[in-house]
């Protein structure tokens, strides 16, 4: 079974990459972005529909929804913030930003789609993005893990009240190679440190999330609900090498 997918951060590193794996199993796409440039060149590659708006907007959501059609079989909010402050550091605009993109808006999204996602043929699908910061307690990440741990609640709470209809999983990826990270990986040094902190050596690739967001959104995942799967180069569960 296939159908269409909507799919926020349709323009980004990992959501486009997903939009690839996705249009490669034959699903329609219809994804949403601020940059209309950058989502109008996906958009034709894919022959997929749009929407430009930005997660803050609260209209944005009835208005992708309404765009992408009458019926989804599958929904993905790869949207996300990276903000790493000192606690001391971090206002009450930077938490409530980091809040609403991350978790508020996973839960809009979700929300406004629930009527197109009852009408899937068969059995729906939900992903959303969590983040190994939200198990594992890194400095500097108090906006972002408590942002991402309201992630991973709610993908649990979703998981049980959509059941049977609809299933909703999470990934939880670590530094992943994206335009959201640039920054903090333009430098080759830092780019190599963070690399020997996880067990496989390596960033991570959008590729190695689309692989799996891919499969979960998929009718080959039909008894997988109410996970947080990591994608981490073993950096939730395993010490580097000292």
């Amino acid at each position: 079974m296939t159908g269409k997918v909507l799919i926020y951060g349709g323009s980004g590193g990992i959501g486009s990459q997903l939009a690839r794996a996705l249009h490669a199993k034959g699903y329609g796409l219809h994804l949403v972005g601020r940059n209309e440039e950058k989502l109008a060149a996906i958009a034709t590659e894919l022959a997929a529909t749009t929407t430009v708006g930005d997660v803050n907007d609260a209209n944005l959501f009835s208005r992708a929804t309404q765009d992408a059609g009458e019926s989804l079989s599958g929904l993905v909010y790869a949207v996300g913030t990276v903000n790493l402050r000192s606690l001391g550091r971090l206002t009450e605009s930077d938490f409530m930003a980091d809040f609403r993109v991350n978790a508020l808006g996973a839960a809009l999204a979700v929300q406004a789609a629930l009527p197109a996602l009852k009408k899937c043929e068969g059995r729906a699908s939900v992903l959303l993005f969590s983040s190994v910061a939200a198990r594992q307690g890194f400095t500097f990440h108090a906006s972002i893990g408590m942002a991402k741990g309201a992630v991973e609640g709610l993908t649990l709470s979703l998981a049980a009240e959509l059941a049977p209809k609809t299933r909703v999983n999470a990934i939880a990826p670590s530094l992943t190679s994206t335009p959201l990270v640039e920054s903090m990986i333009s430098n080759e040094k830092m780019a190599t440190a963070i690399a020997g902190m996880h067990a496989l050596e390596r960033l991570g690739k959008p590729e190695d999330i689309a692989a799996l967001g891919a499969f979960l959104i998929s009718p080959e995942a039909d008894w997988i609900t109410g996970q947080i799967i990591g994608v981490d180069g073993g950096r939730s569960t395993l010490r580097a090498r000292a």
